[in-house]
């Protein structure tokens, strides 16, 4: 009988909302989490705490998934205190103040486009390298938080966003069919409305409110069912599913 692969999980930007509600779902799930986090190390630890508190496995460590150099020393970080990443939740994203497209400036665009969707690139990139059977790996599992608003353009507020999580859907269509043969599945969910604090970063704290009459479901969704559908991707029972697009957002 063979030895089982110890399942190590990094998720960027774990620290809140999605990314620390599929670390703490991870760890129930029998992974060994590394919480990436870019600021908020108090939020960060305190899902480490919680998790660790249940019995479980949790690091926290810094980077900004927009710099090579922090993607570099993160999965470098991993393996030296957990092992070789066998499962990568790119999660990790912005939104900018909401804005019509006729006021946004080059800086803007490009702090979105570093955030959303070079630093899924570079992670990938780094989880490939551990994970592939090209590279000696055994294989694993990546899901790219992608948006509801991807299909929907988010007009007079997040254009940009939307067109970000837009390259995200390709991306992961493109790297799933890039990489099947080599042990990895890639896969992501598009949350739509959902109970997190990123809204405050775009200007509305309560833009659920506002928003959640326009869902079939006639409600904003929650971390954790968006957390739920990461996890089952990551999991043998999404075995046969790669270069899938999930949609959690309530029938949008």
């Amino acid at each position: 009988m063979g030895i089982a692969l110890k399942k190590i999980l990094v998720i960027t930007g774990g620290s809140r909302g999605i990314g620390a509600a599929t670390a703490r779902l991870g760890a129930a799930s029998g992974y060994a989490v590394c919480v990436n986090y870019r600021h908020n190390e108090v939020a960060a630890m305190a899902v480490v705490e919680a998790i660790t508190s249940a019995g479980g496995e949790a690091i926290a460590v810094p980077g900004d998934v927009g710099s090579e150099a922090d993607v570099v020393r993160l999965f470098e970080k991993v393996d030296e205190k957990l092992g070789p990443v066998t499962a990568l939740v790119n999660n990790a994203g912005i939104l900018e103040a909401q804005m019509r497209v006729e006021k946004m400036d080059a800086a803007r665009l490009g702090r979105v486009v570093t955030a959303n969707v070079i630093g899924s690139f570079l992670c990938a990139r780094e989880a490939i390298r551990r994970m592939s059977t090209r590279h000696g790996g055994k294989g694993g599992a990546i899901v790219n938080v992608s948006s509801i608003a991807s299909k929907l353009g988010a007009p007079n507020e997040y254009v940009d966003y939307a067109a970000a999580k837009g390259a995200i859907d390709s991306f992961t269509i493109g790297l799933a069919k890039e990489v099947a043969a080599e042990g990895i599945r890639v896969n992501a969910v598009r949350p739509g409305v959902i109970y997190t604090e990123i809204h405050a970063s775009g200007g509305e704290p309560d833009r659920v409110e506002r928003v959640k009459s326009s869902v079939p479901m006639q409600r904003g969704g929650q971390a954790d069912e968006v957390a739920r559908a990461i996890l089952w991707l990551l999991s043998d029972e999404a075995s046969y599913s790669t270069g899938a697009l999930l949609d959690v957002a309530g029938g949008r």
